[in-house]
């Protein structure tokens, strides 16, 4: 289901890093504008609303149907849609582009929601990776910015582990140092590649977007997933190395920019709930969170893996932890893999209608 992307023009914008003289926010509707169910959905790494990177849960008959709720998806800053490096014009146009933090991306997104779009109330923010980790910020952020209960979430559905940094334990930081040093080998190869040139290049940087997709391409899934050859693709393709050149090179190559992927990357890297209002007390950021929540871990992702979901699920007043039964990695939280869809659309809609 595909409804045309708008954008919402903040006009002069701070952000964590400095400033965006123009921020612009990208983002599509789907239902009645006064259907008082709103969802929100953000993008997550490797997202653009043109792409239908959302649809696979939104439209009639799926989790998100149009005719139950309204439905709104954001483009995080720098996926090349809303205010890039790709997009913004000088002094701050690709390498000058400032740090954008996820705090930044919700308080753009909670501006279009209330001002431009009238919503006083969110029944339920659904994520998937960057997009889950959003979720709980989404709360945290818009609760700040309200300064009271009339901007409230019911529900708040991550479909990932909502953790990227925090104080609460040794298991806290060692889990976040690894997702941090898995970071660090794709965007190292981009960074090192010989026409990346610190981001000033003038053509495509082929050899830096080629190789960082090789990198990342490893951790999307699991041990099992290759060892059964789902790489194949029911032979879509003959070995490996056509896999990965098509679906990785190609997919990076086609349709991102190289310097939106390294600033997207840092807002992914950077990501923390303690630091908006906690001073980096992971517990309490955690315990501060009302709304009803569904964590949605895979049981075979690499980097966000269940266990750390059991902690999170353990500090939060009212969340219940699913695990996806799934060989398919991190992306069995995504459009990947049907059965995975079917089941985590099957989780949802109950979520979604309980009491």
């Amino acid at each position: 289901m595909q409804t045309p992307t708008q954008y919402y023009h903040h006009g002069r914008f701070k952000v964590s890093g400095g400033v965006l003289p123009d921020a612009v926010t990208a983002y599509r509707t789907y239902g009645d504008p006064s259907n008082d169910k709103v969802i929100v959905f953000p993008t997550c790494y490797g997202a653009k609303l043109a792409l239908g990177s959302q649809d696979y849960l939104v439209g009639e008959g799926k989790a998100l149907d149009p005719s139950k709720y309204f439905v709104v998806t954001f483009a995080l800053f720098c996926n090349g849609e809303s205010s890039s490096p790709s997009n913004t014009p000088a002094p701050y146009g690709g390498p000058y582009f400032p740090f954008v933090s996820y705090e930044d991306n919700i308080r753009a997104q909670h501006a279009v929601l209330t001002k431009h779009l009238g919503v006083r109330k969110v029944f339920c923010v659904v994520g998937f990776s960057m997009g889950g980790q959003q979720v709980l910020d989404f709360f945290r952020i818009s609760q700040a910015l309200s300064q009271s209960d009339l901007f409230l979430y019911a529900r708040l559905l991550a479909q990932v582990p909502i953790t990227n940094g925090g104080s609460l334990s040794e298991l806290v930081f060692s889990a976040s140092d690894s997702r941090c040093s898995f970071l660090e080998g794709p965007k190292a190869a981009m960074l090192a590649s010989k026409d990346f040139a610190d981001g000033h290049y003038q053509s495509t940087p082929q050899h830096g977007i080629r190789a960082f997709g090789r990198v990342y391409s490893a951790w999307a899934y699991g041990q099992t997933w290759f060892r059964e050859y789902k790489h194949l693709m029911d032979g879509e393709y003959p070995d490996l190395n056509s896999f990965i050149r098509e679906r990785w090179e190609g997919g990076y190559v086609n349709n991102w920019d190289a310097n939106d992927m390294i600033a997207l990357l840092n807002t992914w890297q950077k990501g923390d709930i303690s630091i908006v209002r906690d001073g980096g007390d992971y517990e309490k950021a955690l315990k501060s969170i009302k709304a009803k929540g569904l964590i949605m871990p895979s049981k075979t992702d690499l980097y966000f893996p269940p266990e750390d979901s059991e902690t999170e699920v353990s500090h939060l007043r009212d969340a219940k932890l699913q695990v996806i039964p799934s060989i398919w990695g991190h992306v069995a939280g995504g459009s990947a893999n049907p059965p995975d869809v079917a089941f985590i659309t099957e989780q949802i809609t109950e979520f979604l209608q309980a009491p």
